[in-house]
């Protein structure tokens, strides 16, 4: 049965690293799927595909989103070919919003896989503070945000530990999904490098 890996985490918690991690290795049967944001293709971060907010909102009224919201004043979506992706017999893995989740149970149902990326206080921390882009008060924030984050984590969510290697993350998810976590072996990056 092919799924939507929805996976959800913190700012910090390394979910564009693992993303990025699982294009690099592609794994036989899976495919990863590039956001549509109203946000500059140059702003850092997420390898995702930037759209001008009126080029957003003709695809949505054309339906060519098969998910979309909103969040800070930015618009995200998911376009409809992951759906052709799933019928062709894909696993498909996404970047989910944990407030969107809900919308995308009651449309996925039972094809749908919530995945739950957790690090550690002492690890986001660390990896926050190594990437330079925000003051000790911002870090504060974002600390705690990721605290409140975990409290309200949806309890069929699969939990996936990121505070080590990011070899070992994607390994263990690949086990998760049924694929062969040998797939993941090249990878030998230091998860506590600037994300």
């Amino acid at each position: 049965m092919t799924q939507l890996v929805y996976l959800m985490g913190p700012s910090g918690s390394g979910k564009d690293s693992l993303l990025d991690a699982l294009r690099d290795t592609s794994p036989p049967g899976l495919l990863v799927a590039h956001r549509y944001i109203t946000r500059p293709a140059n702003a850092g971060a997420e390898n995702h595909i930037a759209l001008s907010l009126q080029e957003f909102q003709q695809r949505k009224a054309r339906q060519l989103f098969a998910l979309d919201w909103q969040a800070h004043q930015t618009h995200y979506a998911l376009g409809i070919e992951i759906d052709l992706w799933m019928q062709q017999g894909f696993t498909v893995i996404v970047n989910g919003s944990r407030a969107y989740l809900p919308v995308a149970s009651a449309r996925y149902r039972q094809a749908l896989l919530p995945v739950c990326l957790h690090v550690s206080g002492e690890v986001l921390s660390r990896r926050l503070t190594a990437r330079g882009r925000e003051s000790t008060e911002q870090i504060a924030l974002r600390l705690q945000r990721a605290a409140d984050y975990q409290h309200t984590l949806p309890s069929d969510c699969y939990r996936l530990n990121n505070d080590g290697h990011l070899a070992h993350t994607l390994a263990e998810l690949l086990m998760l999904l049924g694929i062969r976590s040998a797939q993941a072996q090249p990878l030998s990056c230091p998860q506590d490098t600037p994300l």
